[in-house]
């Protein structure tokens, strides 16, 4: 019995979107209903515009540019990260400029839309593994934690805690993005060629700070709050602050750029690379000194200890013993100079007025901190306490150290889950750098490794972690330590299946 085949044809597009097709992508609205569009698009924002204020057509003139830069952040994450790492330098210039936008709400929205971009691409190629180990397990821990902390009975706000977790632990989810994103040496190097960049013109900026003076607004700023004077004028001298929030800031960031020079000189061959990056270091540790930022000097010496003990051969040992001599040199030697005698004040704590106040605050506190697990809640010290919780026995204690405020806000528990992570990145960054063969993924696992302790170290004498772009940093050295690692792994196996 014969059966009747009939052939399949494909289905027809709608004659509506064909229609919209032609006239937006094929003809590009270079169409009679083009120009009838704009033309009335045009009227109408200029009737707006004269009707409600010159605000709305700002507001149409930056959505133009904010929604193609959305979509390309989703779309392209590498891209939106050089974005969000080039917000993270310019944040607080931004500000002390008068602009009138909230840049911390960006910023938070721009981690957001990192998330985003990360399920998305994660329901495409689901692959969590990179997100295995030892580091994201501590991370996640301390994150859940600061979330449990919502809960805490002896917390006098929980507003407070709302500002504050953004910069004490959402921040840390730039860890989980860095990890997934930068899958490639020419996405890291990228990164680092922006970061030299962007230091170069805030070591520029403060030289002329230093040598030309301020600006303006700067001026204004500076003589806004007696409080800022009595901070940023020492001894006849203003502490210089370049495009960030203060000296700490600004002389952290020049520390940590110094140290992702030194990483990269042991990593690359050319001698006029080797000669540039010698110039960068010199130039970034010179203006530095401008910061009057004593935390940081100590900094400097602390990483080269590090580095040697990883390092350990002729050529570097000689290298540290001159650079021992010279730095005794500077810290012995009468002088008169203001910043060389900051510098000098360093290396001799006990002398410092300052330094033993901070001694007497935090001998005075510990009870509190051993009496309160889970400490007085996020958000309840410094200028969050005095504006959240004012007249309580926290809102006056001002922590002056990363790792006191974690001890008095999150308790002893809090501060053990702080310094297990801390511990837990410091020893998977030496034992990826002894097991990685590559000696460019070498000498970046050897970056990471001196950002991340550098910033620990410096998170004693002040808070270095919560600040942007120090924050930012932090989290790429942690990712390079681990993304490093992975990418050696991947190399040699690919030259064991080539075999």
């Amino acid at each position: 019995m014969d059966r009747e085949f009939t052939i399949p044809v494909a289905p027809k597009k709608s004659t509506f979107t064909a229609m919209l097709r032609r006239l937006f992508l094929v003809e590009k609205l270079n169409n009679p209903f083009g120009i009838t569009l704009l033309f009335l698009l045009s009227t109408a924002l200029a009737f707006a515009v004269t009707t409600l204020g010159y605000k709305l057509g700002a507001v149409t003139i930056i959505g133009l540019f904010a929604l193609p830069i959305v979509f390309a952040i989703v779309a392209y994450p590498v891209f939106g990260i050089l974005v969000y790492f080039t917000f993270g330098y310019f944040i607080m210039w931004f500000l002390k400029l008068g602009v009138d936008f909230p840049l911390g709400t960006l910023m938070d929205g721009m981690e957001a839309l990192f998330i985003l971009s990360l399920f998305i691409h994660q329901k495409k190629n689901k692959d969590w593994s990179m997100f295995s180990g030892p580091i994201s397990f501590m991370a996640l821990l301390w994150i859940a934690y600061n979330c449990l902390e919502y809960i805490n009975p002896v917390a006098a706000s929980q507003e407070a805690w709302m500002y504050t977790i953004r910069t004490v632990a959402i921040v840390m989810f730039n860890y989980f993005v860095f990890t997934y994103y930068l899958t490639s040496k020419k996405n890291i190097k990228l990164i680092f060629k922006l970061w030299i960049c962007l230091a170069l013109f805030a070591a520029a900026y403060a030289f002329k700070q230093e040598h030309i003076g301020f600006f303006d607004f700067e001026e204004q700023y500076l003589h806004s709050d007696p409080g800022i004077e009595l901070l940023l004028f020492i001894g006849g001298v203003w502490r210089k602050f370049s495009i960030f929030s203060d000296p700490v800031a600004f002389a952290y960031n020049m520390v940590t750029v110094s140290f992702m020079c030194i990483g990269l000189y042991s990593g690359v061959k050319a001698r006029w690379k080797k000669m540039l990056l010698a110039f960068f270091i010199v130039f970034f540790l010179l203006v530095m000194l401008y910061s009057g930022t004593r935390g940081a000097y100590v900094l400097v010496p602390a990483g080269l200890v590090l580095l040697a003990i990883l390092k350990f051969n002729r050529k570097v040992m000689i290298i540290m013993i001159a650079a021992a001599v010279l730095g005794t040199g500077l810290v012995l030697m009468p002088t008169s100079n203001q910043t060389i005698y900051r510098f000098q004040t360093a290396f001799k704590p006990s002398e410092d007025a300052s330094f033993n106040l901070r001694k007497m605050n935090q001998k005075r506190i510990q009870p509190y901190i051993l009496s309160h697990p889970m400490g007085g809640g996020l958000g309840s010290t410094g200028e969050w306490g005095k504006r959240f919780s004012p007249g309580t026995y926290l809102s006056n204690f001002p922590p002056d150290s990363g790792y006191v405020r974690v001890a008095v806000e999150q308790g002893w528990i809090g501060l053990f889950i702080f310094c297990s992570l801390m511990a837990t990145i410091m020893v998977s960054g030496v034992n990826n750098y002894f097991k990685i063969q590559d000696p460019e993924l070498k000498s970046f696992c050897l970056i990471g490794l001196l950002i991340v302790f550098a910033l620990n170290f410096g998170n004693y004498p002040q808070e270095a972690l919560v600040q942007f772009p120090s924050n930012i940093i932090f989290y790429l050295g942690t990712a390079l330590i681990t993304i490093s690692r992975r990418l050696d792994t991947q190399q040699n196996q690919q030259q064991h299946a080539g075999q």
